[in-house]
């Protein structure tokens, strides 16, 4: 394939999925169909300093921050520009983009993880291609922090090609603390975090609801703890850092930049939030680690994600629960199976149940179940089957999480992915 049918390839796929965003705004509700404003946003990374390949990472995944909104009017938001945005600049077709010809990207700070895809990103090589960057001027760059930014990362010996590879318009906005403006139907402000070298925290008023972002910050400096408040205050979805244990922000990681899961929670209770997203998972935190804290802090706060490479969250049905919605499992071995099973968790309402049922669908790390009970969204499953053997049926026990939800063949049921942990 030549260059000219690559970009031509990318400049398509990335276009054409901008004309989507309106198809959002309908839902049906006992037949009448209304016209609501719906907001979608997806993860493409999560983690935090460094990305992780190794496996005992893969169900939250490894890729650096990098998020997408979706706004009712159509408006393309990229939140960071870490390993992640690789892959929303690769799978867009996917991803649902709004119908808006241009991008608008906001960069929190310029430590690697959060800058470290922008030389990977397909759009930019695509001539009609327009991206608007946000972020502030750093004492340590000066002027045009962020172009210089952009330029060193590509210059030699650092890159193979340099700046002018990139062909889309590009146009950067100086912004900073207190700073609030509009894009489109959508109002910006934006606050100071507490981070070293500095750190910007978004929130982005929207028709369907309110999103803050708010990665890289610690607690305990009074003032910047007081603007995060204010940032964060009567959010619809609270995307929050939660790098470290509450011990470890007590001890050895004091001064390095990032939060607690614990330290979330209290923060979303004081300012009326009605969703806690946990992000910027720790590079040495495994998918059981990060199950615990997700444990932990649903304990204390009713509505809590940990945020997941690929998982959607839409707002902007009036009166209803915020929805998360998972990807399908990765690629794995796949086999039919009739496995009559016990399955014994919570209800989204946080309710024990426990029901007969059978399992269809199994693969090595997971299985598609049908239950009649409809069980929350990243909680524990236990799954007891029965298997047949030489010495007549066995039971096997499993333990798993749910990580996707879907409407069930059969009427009343629910069709629920589990990956295995154990």
């Amino acid at each position: 394939m030549t260059l000219a049918h690559f970009t031509a390839n990318i400049e398509h796929s990335f276009l054409t999925t901008r004309v989507r965003a309106e198809h959002c705004r309908a839902r049906s509700v006992r037949g009448e169909r209304l016209t609501l404003p719906i907001a979608k946003l997806s993860f493409w990374g999560v983690r935090g300093s460094t990305p992780t390949v190794d496996p005992s990472t893969w169900r939250y995944g490894g890729n650096t921050p990098c998020l997408e909104l979706i706004t009712p009017d159509g408006t393309q938001f990229i939140l960071d520009c870490g390993t992640g945005l690789r892959m929303l600049g690769n799978r867009g077709a996917a991803s649902g983009t709004g119908n808006s010809s241009e991008t608008h990207i906001f960069v929190t700070h310029y430590h690697w993880d959060h800058i470290q895809g922008i030389p990977f990103f397909a759009p930019l090589y695509v001539e009609n291609n327009e991206f608007h960057f946000y972020s502030f001027r750093s004492k340590f760059l000066g002027r045009e922090s962020l172009k210089q930014v952009f330029e060193a990362q590509m210059a030699v010996p650092y890159f193979p090609v340099d700046l002018s590879a990139m062909s889309a318009k590009r146009k950067f906005k100086e912004v900073s603390g207190d700073d609030s403006f509009t894009v489109g139907e959508n109002k910006i402000t934006a606050k100071w975090l507490n981070h070293p070298q500095g750190c910007l925290g978004f929130r982005i008023d929207t028709p369907a609801g309110t999103v803050v972002y708010a990665t890289d910050n610690e607690p305990g400096d009074e003032k910047l703890d007081k603007t995060l408040r204010e940032l964060a205050q009567g959010a619809d979805i609270f995307i929050n850092d939660a790098q470290y244990t509450p011990e470890q922000l007590a001890g050895s990681r004091r001064g390095w930049g990032h939060s607690s899961w614990q330290e979330g929670v209290r923060v979303a209770r004081e300012v009326g939030a009605k969703t806690l997203v946990l992000f910027h998972h720790d590079p040495d935190s495994t998918d059981r680690m990060v199950d615990s804290l997700l444990r932990q802090a649903r304990e204390e706060f009713d509505s809590v994600f940990a945020a997941s490479e690929g998982m959607v969250i839409t707002l902007g049905a009036p009166g209803e629960r915020v929805e998360a919605h998972m990807p399908e499992s990765r690629t794995a071995l796949r086999r039919e199976a009739q496995f009559r099973a016990r399955v014994c968790g919570l209800t989204d309402g946080g309710h024990a149940f426990e029901e007969e049922t059978v399992v269809t669908d199994l693969s090595l790390q997971g299985a598609r179940i049908s239950l009649r009970h409809n069980p929350r969204l990243q909680s524990e499953l236990r799954v007891t089957m029965e298997t047949p053997g030489v010495n007549g049926a066995q039971t096997m026990e499993l333990h798993g999480y749910v990580v996707r939800i879907d409407a069930g063949k059969e009427k009343g049921k629910t069709a629920v992915g589990v990956v295995f942990t154990d």
